[in-house]
């Protein structure tokens, strides 16, 4: 999301750019119970198989799909970090003895 947050601000020539340089750029259509299907091409590069889970990400007016990871804990460590102030979290669990 941070690349095409940066490539949109760097100009209209950067974002065709990116946009070239993308594995997948396919179209789909939401049907009428709000379903979509997945292109081929996206599919191809996410390595999915039907059955498999996916993870959609809304960040604004961008959505992105992700393969759901096998194992989540790698995937958030760190997610958190800098949203307290320092020594905040361990005053805290100090407080539940």
């Amino acid at each position: 999301m941070e690349v095409l947050e940066q490539v949109a601000w760097e100009g209209p020539s950067a974002f065709l750019y990116f946009l070239i340089k993308c594995k997948a750029m396919t179209q789909a259509t939401l049907s009428q119970k709000n379903q979509i299907v997945v292109p081929r091409e996206a599919r191809q590069a996410l390595g999915a198989k039907a059955g498999d889970k996916l993870l959609v990400v809304v960040r604004g007016p961008v959505v992105i799909i992700l393969q759901k990871p096998a194992v989540h804990q790698p995937a958030i460590r760190g997610i958190g970090r800098g949203i307290y102030k320092a020594g905040y979290l361990q005053k805290e669990r100090q407080s539940w003895d």
